[in-house]
């Protein structure tokens, strides 16, 4: 598990010192779920937790929404091992209540396949050897939150 709570974010742009293997990761527009199912045959979803909770501070202030949400936690398997680890923060509205119930079901694949939803900006942060990023997707008038952290044994 990674701590979520202290991390620093940044934009993107404003990124430095990123070796390339990671920012084939971090910088990419398309979905995560169809990259990896491109790169792992046996790619699965293990779904950790998916509990109403608050968010922590960073993640409402990105949100700009502090009441109850769903917190999804999940890894993203490929060759039987954790590649990457995911939190969403996803408010209980009435824009989002198609999301509440779909189990290990990638929400990437949700998110994605809907032109109606539309991404946000990303951000980066890492924590050791782990990189991370996060944007925003935005339903009807509810932003929800996606952050993805990239372990090493996917890039190394």
């Amino acid at each position: 598990m990674i701590n979520t709570r202290d991390l620093i974010w940044q934009s993107l742009d404003q990124a430095h010192d990123v070796p390339d293997a990671v920012m084939h990761w971090l910088d990419d527009s398309r979905s995560l779920t169809t990259k990896l199912k491109t790169k792992f045959d046996d790619f699965a979803v293990n779904v950790v937790s998916q509990t109403q909770l608050k968010p922590h501070q960073n993640e409402t202030a990105v949100l700009g929404f502090e009441g109850d949400s769903i917190i999804r936690e999940v890894e993203l398997l490929g060759s039987n091992q954790v590649m990457v680890f995911a939190r969403s923060v996803i408010p209980v509205t009435n824009d989002t209540k198609g999301l509440l119930g779909i189990g290990s079901k990638p929400l990437g694949e949700i998110l994605f396949n809907n032109p109606s939803i539309i991404r946000g900006q990303l951000q980066i942060t890492h924590t050791g050897s782990v990189w991370g990023r996060r944007s925003t997707f935005t339903i009807g008038t509810t932003k929800l939150l996606v952050s993805e952290f990239f372990l090493e044994v996917l890039y190394a």
